[in-house]
């Protein structure tokens, strides 16, 4: 089974290699973070922010590259939680079969959120129970 997530906090350190997203259930209230690097954190909250780059950048190459195959990004899954480290799926449709393409969750979340709209970002709920069970993750 898996919940709706949304990105609801973007936390960006200059002082820190290491920063953190939170992502918080759509129809709920349980949230938790994910410790990202400084490229991926300052990708996803320019584009939060709107900001528009003038030349495509390495999210955004991985959206138009997938578009001009014919494929359909469709959503983001937070798959798994192994030794602290998260593991990701960008889910890619193309020819009414959807195709799993293994991601970090930092690079996933900022494709999902180049694309407009936005992709639905998905996390199994046994690794939102064991990231609420330690947070530190």
């Amino acid at each position: 089974m898996s919940v709706e997530m949304q990105l609801s906090r973007i936390i960006i350190s200059e002082i820190h290699d290491s920063q953190i997203i939170y992502l918080r259930e759509v129809h709920g209230n349980r949230q938790f973070p994910i410790v990202i690097g400084i490229f991926e954190a300052t990708s996803i909250d320019r584009r939060v922010k709107g900001y528009q780059a003038a030349r495509p950048l390495t999210h955004d190459l991985i959206v138009n590259v997938v578009e001009r195959l014919n494929g359909q990004l469709d959503s983001v899954m937070i798959s798994g939680l192994k030794d602290g480290t998260y593991y990701a799926v960008l889910r890619v449709r193309r020819d009414d079969k959807v195709v799993e393409i293994d991601s970090r969750p930092s690079d996933a979340i900022a494709v999902a959120v180049t694309c407009n709209p936005p992709l639905p970002i998905y996390v199994n709920e046994e690794v939102l129970l064991e990231a609420l069970r330690d947070p530190v993750a």
